[in-house]
């Protein structure tokens, strides 16, 4: 059967209710005839002993005489108290002496022990053998007669619920009181039921709310058309708070706010999915861009001077060269680049820490570029205090991330302007800061700097090169800020350990943001 949670509870509780109803019904009707049973039991417990010593039973000595009586006392009691059978027994049980009618004794004989711990006082009711039926037991008297002579003992065994009132008993069971009776139970037991089914609905309640929002949940779905999780036991927690795992000792409640939990961290993860692969997508095209221009470059002077060689001059011919040269050193670059940028965003880098002065490191980057700055009229500057303490990074990476920085500085500067590099201690750390002269950039760019690689032409800052310092840094646990600054210009931060503080041993990979 295809059932809920719910309907099956409520099947089973259903049958236990009926199953503990009809138990229920059993026992106390046992309990009630066994009750009644003791009373009359107890009530008639000496009426055998009073009939055993009446004067017509203990003066007789005959056989004919004492039937006789005993028949003649039998009808009399039998009048009295129609419930109430009497019969004469031997020592071994047999029925010896009796006033029923023709044909309503099913056995002769009753077992005589149950006699024996009658007359012996042991707890009742005691059940005995009902002669008037084959297999019924039913409660009695019994008494010990008089001994007449040499005649063997005899016992006076009394039927008390005998079957004048078995058939009372039957019209009674049919008449209304037992019929009100069952009634009741019914009514008991039907406004059992229908607690226990509301009671049902009540617990499943959050199971029913969270089995709806697992079956709309869709994991390739957007993350703002999931559905929203509220657990009952904290509808005003704001989400902050609700990540915290539930402390509540209710099994359903604790599922519910995992499941909101879960959901939760599945929706961050695939927004933050969604703008990986929307940044990649963006890398790609940028990246196609930057090296579709170089490429058609090379192209077209190499099929130049592949269809033309005979006809050109040798200065053209080597100019033609210069440019293809500088064309594949460009492509090369990009690719390069690429290649480290996919080694520290997913292989395993190893830092190679050691203690250096970053002076001296700036002045061999500028060092680099002081040809291009000086064909371009552009001064470089650097701003370094007394007794700058040394860092602790690796050298080969932070002089990268300075050539990338200055670089990108210099060609985003106008003829005449000027690169500024300052070194200074700030609360603890090594800080430097590059600064230009530059247009500067719009917030556009600004909001996603270092989120994708930007063209490398027009007024965009982005590219590569940022992501690479970016990464760099990162595994130095430290982080490049864009600087706001009054007038034109970019200015670019990071700060750096001094020598004998940082924590040395790279991380293996870089999260990608």
């Amino acid at each position: 059967m295809n059932l809920s949670l719910t309907q099956r509870l409520s099947l089973v509780f259903s049958v236990l209710l009926l199953a503990c109803c009809g138990a229920s019904a059993w026992l106390q009707i046992r309990s009630s005839d066994l009750h009644e049973k003791e009373v009359i039991q107890s009530l008639s417990r000496d009426l055998a002993s009073n009939i055993a010593h009446n004067p017509a039973l203990s003066g007789s000595d005959s056989d004919g005489s004492r039937k006789d009586a005993l028949r003649q006392i039998f009808g009399q009691l039998m009048v009295v108290n129609p419930s109430v059978e009497v019969y004469l027994l031997d020592q071994d049980g047999h029925i010896e002496g009796d006033d029923a009618p023709q044909g309503h004794l099913r056995r002769m004989q009753v077992d005589v022990r149950p006699v024996q711990h009658f007359i012996a006082g042991d707890p009742l009711p005691i059940l005995g053998d009902d002669p008037r039926s084959i297999d019924g037991r039913k409660v009695f008297s019994a008494a010990l007669l008089p001994r007449v002579g040499n005649r063997p003992p005899e016992y006076l065994y009394v039927v008390l619920q005998g079957e004048a009132h078995d058939e009372l008993a039957a019209r009674v069971a049919a008449s209304s009181v037992l019929r009100t009776t069952l009634w009741s139970m019914a009514l008991v037991a039907l406004l059992g039921l229908v607690a226990g089914l509301m009671a049902f609905g009540l617990i499943t309640r959050p199971l029913r709310r969270l089995t709806d929002a697992m079956r709309q949940f869709d994991a390739n779905g957007e993350p703002d058309s999931q559905p929203v999780i509220q657990p009952a036991i904290q509808p005003a927690m704001p989400n902050a708070m609700r990540a915290a795992p539930s402390r509540s000792r209710d099994e359903i409640a604790t599922l519910e706010s995992t499941f909101a939990q879960m959901a939760e961290r599945i929706g961050r993860q695939w927004r933050a999915l969604t703008r990986q692969d929307q940044e990649r997508r963006e890398l790609v095209a940028n990246i196609s861009h930057d090296l579709r221009t170089p490429l058609t470059s090379l192209h077209g002077y190499l099929e130049t001077l592949s269809m033309k060689s005979d006809s050109l001059s040798d200065a053209e011919r080597k100019r033609y060269l210069a440019i293809a040269l500088a064309q594949s050193v460009k492509v090369g670059r990009l690719a390069q680049s690429l290649f480290e940028l996919a080694r520290l965003e997913h292989g395993n880098v190893q830092l190679a820490w050691e203690d250096f002065s970053l002076v001296d490191l700036v002045q061999d980057v500028f060092q680099k570029f002081e040809l291009s700055a000086e064909a371009r009229r552009i001064e470089l500057r650097a701003n370094i205090p007394p007794r700058l303490p040394n860092v602790t990074a690796d050298l080969g990476m932070i002089e990268r991330v300075l050539t990338n920085l200055l670089d990108n500085a210099i060609r985003h500067t106008p003829d005449g302007g000027a690169v500024e590099v300052d070194l200074a201690v700030r609360d603890g750390k090594v800080s430097v800061t590059v600064s230009d002269t530059g247009p500067g950039m719009s917030a556009e760019v600004r909001a996603g700097l270092f989120q994708r690689a930007f063209t490398s032409g027009g007024a965009h800052r982005g590219g590569l090169g940022l992501l690479i310092v970016q990464r760099m840094l990162q595994l130095h646990d430290s982080q490049i800020r864009l600087v706001d600054r009054e007038g034109a210009g970019t200015t670019f931060c990071f700060e750096l350990h001094p020598a004998g503080s940082a924590q040395k041993g790279g991380r293996a990979a870089v999260p990608v943001q």
